[in-house]
């Protein structure tokens, strides 16, 4: 295993020897995997490497059959994703999620909505000038322009789509965000403005976990790269001077028997 991270700032989510069973299938096998505040580590591997099954473990959807999972220091265990999120760990998915018959304001506070103040909030009305205040807030802290605040989000750009999924994830996340394939339904304009997102969240101090196919998109966004292959961490680097012949190296093994056939 390749370790070429040096050490910076303790990490904030830290995975330990992390085993997952489905069935007779060995889907993690001892898995390791950390990451700090204020850092954007992306989590790569091939189809299969367990990279899925990791961030479902991190974010609550799956429970380990061994590990341990310690959250600045300290040994949590997830029951739920509502678990994870009560932790300050959010999760953006590759389908977003989102509510396409509802404005992005909506979308910010589903699952989370604001109550009007007094006897109206007891009979269960929405503060909606609250929520979208709030909101408006959020897409303007990040830098994010939308064409229509009130419109349905099914009538918003994928690049918008995807930003209104960001911005819900970070007003919620006090510790870390997971995004899923954040840029694979995207143009090259929307996947830049995506990239530029996530270096300005980055600069708020949360952790990023990017889960991505494109090397391109890690070279350009990511302080430190871990490897997933067949189940464990076989690689973890800072990025720095890294070629996509690297990573592609890693994930696939061929690194592993270049080195060995250098030593021979």
């Amino acid at each position: 295993m390749t370790d070429a991270a040096p050490a910076s700032a303790a990490p904030i989510l830290q995975a330990r020897n992390i085993v997952k069973h489905f069935g007779h299938v060995e889907a993690l096998r001892g898995a390791d995997f950390s990451a700090c505040a204020g850092e954007v580590t992306a989590l790569i591997g091939d189809n299969g490497a367990g990279k899925s099954t990791l961030v479902k473990i991190l974010s609550g959807v799956y429970a380990a059959n061994s590990g341990e999972i310690l959250l600045n220091g300290a040994p949590v265990r997830f029951s739920s994703p509502s678990d994870a999120h009560a932790a300050g760990i959010e999760t953006v998915y590759q389908d977003l999620s989102v509510a396409p018959d509802l404005s992005p304001a909506a979308n910010m506070f589903m699952g989370r909505e604001r109550l009007r103040p007094g006897w109206l909030g007891r009979l269960g009305f929405l503060d909606n000038a609250a929520m979208r205040r709030e909101s408006l807030q959020a897409f303007q802290r990040l830098k994010v322009s939308l064409k229509d605040m009130d419109t349905p989000i099914a009538d918003l750009s994928g690049g918008q789509r995807q930003s209104v999924a960001i911005c819900r994830a970070i007003m919620w996340a006090k510790n870390v965000v997971f995004m899923d394939e954040p840029t694979a339904a995207l143009g090259v304009v929307q996947t830049g403005r995506t990239l530029d997102l996530i270096r300005r969240i980055r600069d708020t101090g949360v952790a990023i976990v990017l889960i991505s196919h494109n090397m391109r998109d890690v070279l350009q966004v990511a302080d430190c790269i871990e490897v997933l292959r067949l189940g464990r961490r076989i690689a973890r680097m800072r990025n720095e001077g890294v070629t996509v012949q690297d990573l592609v190296g890693a994930m696939t093994g061929a690194l592993d028997s270049q080195e060995e056939g250098a030593a021979a």
